[in-house]
């Protein structure tokens, strides 16, 4: 308990340069009161920005590196990593954005934040065989419709029904050689968008999705078998092409298992 205590002491000392040795134990406060212990801080708040900034890449770019680092140090103040690797750090980052006052002016900052953390968790993923589009192929109606297909491991999708967030992450994730930073908005469609993110083989994908393959994935991440996501995408796009939609995420890789869900009989 006590090493607990010193260890939670010393990690928001870290974090908090404003407070005085006076404001912790007395272990602490002695390490606080050396000039040397600001080296630490500075160091802690450096990585914990630059992990931040390697991990929201697209966000950065948008903003720019001052902006964006300003912001990240208020964050990393609050928010002192959990675990020894900085990969996944920032789990927090949109909804810190959302709440961020001088972000109020960029509505589309933390869609494209919650994008590149699907990409970090895409990329961190266990691996996963997708399912081959040939064993769909093979089942025949009733098994087909009450087949259920599981999102695979590393598959990321979301629906933004206002702001044109996957036209905006993708531009700027990938951007053209003669592409300026924050400046290739001019011409963006400000339309509902989609995109699943995807990792089913070496490297991080993503394609466009529309609301019924949103609604779709929805319905299989929750279990329901195939008659059920397509009711699902149906009500989100009663025009929804379904057979096109299965075709797209199949080839996609969005799938990492099959599941047949047979009706049993049930003892009275």
């Amino acid at each position: 308990m006590r090493l607990a205590l010193f260890q939670d002491e010393f990690a928001r000392a870290l974090a908090a340069p404003a407070l005085g040795p006076d404001d912790y134990g007395p272990e602490v406060a002695r390490l606080v009161a050396q000039p040397g212990f600001a080296i630490y801080r500075n160091t802690v708040m450096k990585g914990c920005i630059d992990a931040l900034q390697a991990n929201y890449p697209t966000v950065a770019r948008l903003v720019g590196d001052e902006w964006f680092r300003a912001a990240a140090a208020i964050f990393a103040r609050a928010n002192l990593p959990r675990r020894p690797t900085l990969l996944d750090y920032g789990a927090g980052f949109a909804d810190f954005l959302a709440a961020f006052e001088p972000a109020a002016g960029l509505p589309y900052l933390p869609g494209v934040a919650r994008l590149d953390r699907f990409w970090t968790e895409a990329h961190a993923a266990p691996d996963e065989t997708p399912v081959d589009a040939a064993a769909i192929a093979r089942l025949g109606p009733e098994a087909l419709a009450r087949t259920v297909l599981r999102p695979h491991a590393s598959a990321r999708w979301a629906w933004f029904d206002a702001q044109p967030i996957a036209t905006l992450w993708r531009r700027n994730r990938y951007p053209g050689e003669d592409d300026q930073a924050g400046m290739n908005q001019a011409d963006v469609a400000w339309r509902a968008e989609g995109i699943l993110v995807v990792r089913p083989g070496g490297g991080v994908e993503n394609i466009d999705l529309d609301a019924a393959g949103c609604a779709f994935l929805d319905a299989c991440a929750s279990g329901g078998t195939l008659a059920h996501a397509a009711a699902a995408a149906l009500a989100a796009d009663a025009e929804a092409d379904l057979a096109r939609l299965m075709a797209r995420l199949l080839e996609a890789g969005a799938f990492g298992r099959m599941d047949d869900h047979e009706p049993r009989e049930h003892s009275r």
